[in-house]
């Protein structure tokens, strides 16, 4: 197929990738422009602009498409079969849905309809899923509304986090990707619309979302510590200063404590949720501090026994 390929991060590196070993015409890539990153704010190219130019295929970074004519004569020009969508970071104009005669695929990091939005990892991880999966679907003018394609599971492994999940995903959908193109050039492949009434939303992270509720049970306060990495994170007050919950685990205290309260046993160091459940807290960062196992929190601060976070 002659395709246009628009994706950003490394998720939607190992799609480029895929679609350039199965021998398809790549006419040109979009992603986002350079931003500065780091210490030194110092402009990086997305990664899919790194695996573009490795591959010897052209790339535009266009800073807006909605209204961008340039561009839009340029996609005419091309006419390709189908235009590739894969964690862009754009919303996608009306002009460039109508333009090819595939449409615009996606491959979105969930069991469509569930989980639609900009973090479906995350908050599959955050609200306790232990299956996952990736969707290709035809994108429409809604927010991950469009018609299904082909879908394929993962299970969401007890330790899994956003980090260590997102890699298989991406792979996954890079596979599930070709196979797409694959059926549809054959005839092989109808749409199936989805099942509006059992969508769930997963909307963009906010820092707050990170901020522990220890009225929430201790299994629920671990799964979204493990969801909003790296970031939100998890993170609560100590003594009026930030403290960051690195690493944890469900684990209840030898007596049950108040929501946010401290208990010392020895090297261990628990804290008390809701639902009488507690969580043992095995590396911390404190404010301005490095991080630290919950050991050495001990001994450089001497939490008193009930004291609280929050």
């Amino acid at each position: 197929m002659k395709l246009v390929f628009c994706g950003t991060p490394q998720f939607a590196v190992p799609s480029l990738e895929r679609l350039a070993t199965a021998g398809h015409d790549l006419q040109l890539v979009v992603t986002q422009p350079d931003r500065p990153q780091g210490r030194g704010m110092e402009l990086a190219a997305p990664p899919v602009k790194q695996t573009a130019m490795n591959l010897g295929l052209p790339v535009t970074q266009p800073e807006k498409i909605k209204n961008n004519q340039e561009f839009r004569a340029e996609l005419e020009t091309l006419r390709p079969d189908a235009i590739i969508v894969v964690a862009y970071g754009r919303i996608i104009p009306g002009w460039m849905l109508h333009l090819p005669e595939y449409g615009n695929i996606n491959v979105h990091a969930s069991l469509l309809p569930k989980y639609r939005g900009a973090a479906p990892i995350q908050w599959a991880i955050a609200n306790g899923e232990t299956l996952t999966g990736v969707t290709t679907m035809k994108i429409d003018e809604g927010l991950d509304t469009g018609d299904i394609l082909l879908k394929r599971e993962i299970e969401i492994r007890p330790d899994d986090t956003a980090v260590t999940l997102a890699p298989s995903l991406a792979e996954l959908g890079a596979e599930l990707l070709v196979e797409t193109l694959e059926q549809l050039q054959r005839g092989d492949l109808q749409p199936v619309p989805q099942d509006d009434s059992m969508a769930t939303l997963a909307p963009i992270l906010k820092k707050e979302d990170g901020l522990i509720d220890f009225n929430r049970s201790a299994r629920e306060i671990y799964n979204r510590l493990r969801g909003f990495q790296p970031w939100p994170g998890a993170y609560t007050g100590f003594r009026g200063k930030n403290l960051k919950i690195l690493k944890a685990r469900v684990s209840d205290p030898a007596v049950p404590l108040d929501p946010g309260g401290l208990q010392v046993n020895g090297n261990a160091l628990f804290v008390g949720c809701g639902n009488a459940s507690g969580l043992d807290l095995l590396q911390v960062q404190p404010e301005g501090k490095k991080a630290i196992p919950a050991r050495d929190f001990i001994s450089g601060y001497h939490p008193a026994q009930g004291e609280r976070l929050g």
